[in-house]
């Protein structure tokens, strides 16, 4: 893999003409035109008066001409044998950014990550390609690594640093869930309002993660809402909306469903579908229908959701699934666990 940065031309060619001419001046007939290449700019760098665009010159050309027959093991030892005994090379950044990727072309990821880690914590930035190695190490990074912790660090910085260069409203939202994952939830939430704070978040694609507006939505919606219609347990809902039904007690029924994109739809809809989330009176659908319901939930009920059929609602639609979920919700312990009616089904189960 070469690189080429955008070092001045005027100082490259100068280089070039530099070695062109310590080369020619050694050259003989080899059998092995490589090695004897090779041998002349190992020759060269160990020239103490040799100037410093001739030495990224011999240096560039050796790393290039050992990447050319995949000689990765001594390209690697070369370059940070160089860096360890030159720690002052304006270039280091340059040559331990090679020795990256030769890492990723070997498949040997882990190994890349610390020299794409190490580059933004100890080199300067250089410009590469109307880029820079710190941008590039970013953004390898994100792709690589195994680790919250660390991609968190890759996220905000890239972010912080080179806005421009990136979509951002898709990184808050990577930023969240790497915040989410490692359960802090302040960060999570202000990442979350961050990315939706962008002017492009409702209509964003992002890849692997087709309803990110409304999940970060609902979850910012749920945050901020009184969550005062959860029950302590799923035999506690399921008592009161029983009650409520056996009552015709609409206004107790509208009390319990969840104030935070409650749905109703048919099971071939998409919760997420925004002709799904529906916020409608319970009173025109009791008012001079004799609704029932089943003794037991739904065999479909497991520990975190629950299905209650009912019917009798309408001469259109006569079934109808309550459907019940236990509340994910660790930012607020007092709440996660609890139970909420989250939607209505509509037709017998598919």
């Amino acid at each position: 893999m070469q690189l080429s940065t955008s070092i001045p031309a005027r100082l490259v060619l100068s280089g070039v003409c530099i070695v062109a001419v310590l080369l020619c001046s050694g050259c003989r007939q080899a059998q092995d035109p490589f090695a004897e290449t090779q041998q002349h700019l190992y020759t060269l760098l160990q020239q103490e008066d040799l100037p410093q665009e001739s030495t990224y010159t011999v240096i560039n050309r050796l790393a290039n001409n050992l990447l050319a027959v995949k000689e990765y093991n001594e390209l690697i030892l070369f370059l940070t044998d160089y860096v360890e005994k030159h720690p002052d090379n304006i270039y280091n950044g340059y040559w331990l950014l090679t020795v990256a990727y030769v890492y990723l072309q070997m498949g040997a990821e882990p190994a890349a990550e610390y020299y794409f880690d190490r580059i933004i914590n100890t080199c300067p930035d250089l410009e590469i390609e109307n880029t820079t190695i710190h941008f590039l190490c970013l953004q390898n990074l994100i792709q690589i690594s195994q680790s919250s912790v660390n991609r968190i660090s890759y996220f905000t910085q890239i972010i912080q640093r080179f806005p421009e260069k990136v979509n951002t409203t898709e990184l808050y939202y990577r930023l969240a869930t790497e915040y989410e994952s490692e359960g802090d939830w302040d960060q999570a939430l202000k990442a979350y309002s961050a990315f939706l704070a962008q002017p492009d978040c409702s209509t964003i694609q992002i890849p692997g993660e087709p309803n990110a507006y409304s999940q970060a939505q609902k979850l910012i919606d749920f945050n901020n809402s009184p969550k005062d219609w959860t029950f302590e347990s799923l035999e506690a809902l399921e008592s009161a909306i029983k009650k409520a039904i056996s009552s015709y007690n609409y206004r107790a029924l509208d009390s319990y469903k969840s104030k935070v994109n409650f749905f109703a739809m048919s099971w071939k809809q998409d919760e997420y579908d925004t002709n799904s989330q529906e916020n409608f009176s319970m009173r025109s659908f009791m008012t001079g229908n004799r609704i029932r319901y089943n003794a037991e939930l739904d065999e479909a009920t497991n520990p975190n959701e629950a299905y209650l059929r009912t019917w009798g609602w309408s001469n259109y639609v006569s079934v109808w699934y309550l459907y019940f979920r236990k509340v994910n919700f660790p930012i607020d312990p007092e709440i996660h666990g609890r139970w909420e009616w989250a939607g209505i089904y509509f037709g017998e189960m598919l």
